[in-house]
Parts: C-alpha cells; structure tokens; sequence
C-alpha cells in the first residue's frame, strides 16, 4: 500500500503538473471508484467542470486538491485516498481538451478522467479498485495549523480530520506525540501504525525506522523511555524523508508517479522483505513473524523480543 513517501511524490508532481489549470470535462469510468462521495458520479462530475485546481495538499497517506470556488461558491476539495494500487497520472496535452483526445491509449485500469483546460488530463487509474475519490467539504483544522503540506490553509477535507498530523509536518507537536504513545495500552508498531495517533506511517516504513532505532515492534508502549520513542520517531522521519529522495517505494509497477515512474528506495531496504538475508548491521539472519495478516520483519539479535511478564 502507497505510504507517505509515495503519496508525497505524487502531491508534488500533480503541484508540479495541474495546477493552475481548470477541469473541462469529467469521465467516470467506474462508478465503485467514486463511493464515498455523496450525490454519485453525476453530481461529482456537476461540481468538479469549470473549477480550478489551486494547491496539491497532503497528510499523512490522504491527498486533495483545494479548488477555486467557482460557480457553486463551494468550499470543498477533490480527495484522493490510493487504497492499494490507486495511482494519479498526468496525461499530456492532447489535440483536444476533452477525455479520451486522439492518439492517447487508455490505460487498462484507468477509473476516472478529469479533462484539463490546456488538453491534458489527469487519470485515476485503480487495478485493485480499494482507492476512492470525493469531493468533500472542508473544515477547520483542530489547532488552528495548516491543514498539510502543499498549502497554508488551515482546512482539511472532512473525512480527513480525525487523521494525525505525520512526522513531515512542520505543525506537528513532537513531544506531545512522545506523551501520547508512552499513553496508549498497546505494542509499539501498532502504535506507530494508527493513524489517529501519527499519519502516514505504514508497515514497510515501520519496520525500518524499528530496525534503526533497534527496537522490536511487540514492545509495549508503556514500558518505553522518551528516549526510546524519540529514538524511533527520528528514525521514521529519517527513513521516509530518504524514500521521499528517491521517489518512494516500488515493488512493482503499481508504484509510480504522476508521470508513470517507479521509485527506488525498496533497493535501500535492511530488513523489510529480507527475510533469512543477512541484517546489514549484525548479519543475523532477518526474522519474519506474522501481524496483523501481514508480515514483520526485524533482526533477532538486534531487536531482542521483549520478554513475557511471568503470571
């Protein structure tokens, strides 16, 4: 699934790519690509044609565009949740601005078309069919802040707002967060996995930042120093800002940017997916255990699993 890393590159290439410009036309494809917006394809497509696309904003795994109040004077943004293969390609002028111009071949998964004022067009193509598209109302972010990366406004889509800020944001509290996971009755890789606590975070990136901080993932968080979680949070912001560098994770071809390119970073992975290959630190052998229908990955000699309290 996208992480913060892959979905920041995709915010800074449609930054980069659509903005400024106006959406035409409005071609839904497959309608279950658009479930979570209210009034179904017909009405997103009613209040989308003519808007202008004013800034790519990004929190935690979320995107949105904010849009340019147009006709229907609506306070609202294009959200954008990737699911587990969702991708946002720009497709390049064409020789008419309208979906589908002449000599552009349609992508097999492609879901929705948004047609741009300068002939170009911005895909969301989906195989597996999880990521959605909205355009919810906005609100008022909770402190007052930004509402993420790409715009100092302080509004997040509605469906976003009970999501954390993520370790990226300038507007995050940090040791407030250190309090909050010393808090919470959990393991400490499920804490850095829920997303009401701290966004953008997900199982690959966990398990490295885990590795670096040589902590293991089932440690309880009550029994974690503030050095310790310091520690861990460092090397998470640390691990995802060096993916960022190299455009994300890519294990396969559902891992791209706007411009269809793949990432890099999984070339740069200690322990994620390396199961029984040397630990780059100590050269034990990477252990995998099963979490939560996924896989855990980490070096037994230098992540030591905590020990059992005895009954």
């Amino acid at each position: 699934m996208p992480e913060l890393p892959e979905v920041e590159t995709v915010r800074d290439g449609l930054e980069r790519h659509v903005l400024g410009r106006t959406v035409v036309g409005v071609e839904v494809r497959r309608d279950y690509s658009v479930r979570r917006h209210d009034g179904g394809p017909v009405d997103l497509a009613a209040r989308l044609t003519g808007r202008r696309l004013e800034a790519a904003v990004r929190r935690g795994k979320f995107l949105w565009l904010l849009l340019d109040t147009g006709a229907r004077q609506g306070d609202d943004g294009l959200l954008a949740h990737l699911g587990m293969s969702g991708q946002l390609l720009v497709r390049g002028p064409g020789p008419a601005a309208a979906p589908g111009p002449a000599g552009w071949v349609d992508h097999p998964h492609l879901r929705v078309r948004f047609a741009l004022d300068d002939g170009s067009a911005l895909d969301f193509v989906d195989q597996r069919t999880f990521g959605h598209l909205s355009v919810p109302d906005l609100v008022p972010t909770a402190d007052g802040a930004p509402g993420g990366r790409g715009s100092p406004r302080a509004v997040v889509p509605a469906p976003v707002a009970h999501i954390a800020r993520d370790l990226l944001d300038p507007a995050l509290d940090r040791p407030a967060l250190v309090d909050a996971v010393r808090s919470r009755r959990t393991e400490l890789k499920r804490a850095l996995l829920d997303q009401t606590l701290v966004s953008g975070i997900g199982n690959i990136y966990a398990d490295e930042a885990l590795w670096r901080a040589r902590l293991h993932g089932a440690r309880p968080t009550a029994t974690l120093r503030r050095a310790e979680v310091t520690r861990v949070l460092d090397a998470a912001a640390e691990v995802m800002s060096e993916a960022l560098a190299q455009g994300g994770t890519s294990f396969d071809a559902l891992y791209v940017n706007v411009n269809g390119a793949s990432g890099y970073f999984d070339r740069s992975l200690a322990v994620y997916g390396q199961e029984g290959r040397p630990c780059p630190r100590c050269g034990t052998p990477v252990r995998r255990d099963a979490f939560a229908n996924r896989s855990s990955f980490s070096c037994p000699r230098c992540q030591p699993r905590p020990r059992r309290p005895r009954v």
